[in-house]
């Protein structure tokens, strides 16, 4: 895992090809088909590296949307079934708000990450300067 950690980490796009290649080196032997795969998607899966290093750590990071999935999953998982749709959206909204009262630290360099957001998605992301 930390082999693949040099790669989506790098500070550029060439250090992460040159990272790819050591990761070849040590693992191509053992998964040839997983080596394969990363260098003919490569274009797709180094395209986020045309955005700063904020906003591409927020793009490989998802400890919190995993988090949030674990959270709500411990709501849900002590019913057996719901009686309807409307009854699991019930019982998720719920657990987001309880959940919701624990979210009290700021994430590192928030307000650097949304404006580099608004420059990248202007049309998507409006943010209010004060």
């Amino acid at each position: 895992m930390n082999d693949l950690k040099k790669i989506y980490r790098a500070s550029s796009k060439e250090i992460a090809e040159n990272y790819l290649l050591e990761l070849e080196e040590k693992w191509g032997e053992k998964y040839p088909l997983v080596i394969k795969s990363w260098q003919n998607n490569w274009e797709n899966l180094s395209g986020y590296f045309k955005y700063s290093g904020p906003v591409r750590k927020l793009i490989y990071t998802t400890n919190p949307i995993e988090g949030l999935h674990r959270q709500i999953r411990k709501f849900t998982k002590t019913k057996g079934s719901f009686t309807s749709t409307n009854a699991l959206y019930k019982q998720v909204y719920c657990a987001i708000k309880k959940i919701e009262q624990k979210w009290i630290m700021a994430l590192p360099n928030w307000a650097l990450t949304m404006s580099q957001l608004g420059i990248f998605f202007p049309n998507r992301l409006k943010i209010e300067l004060n």
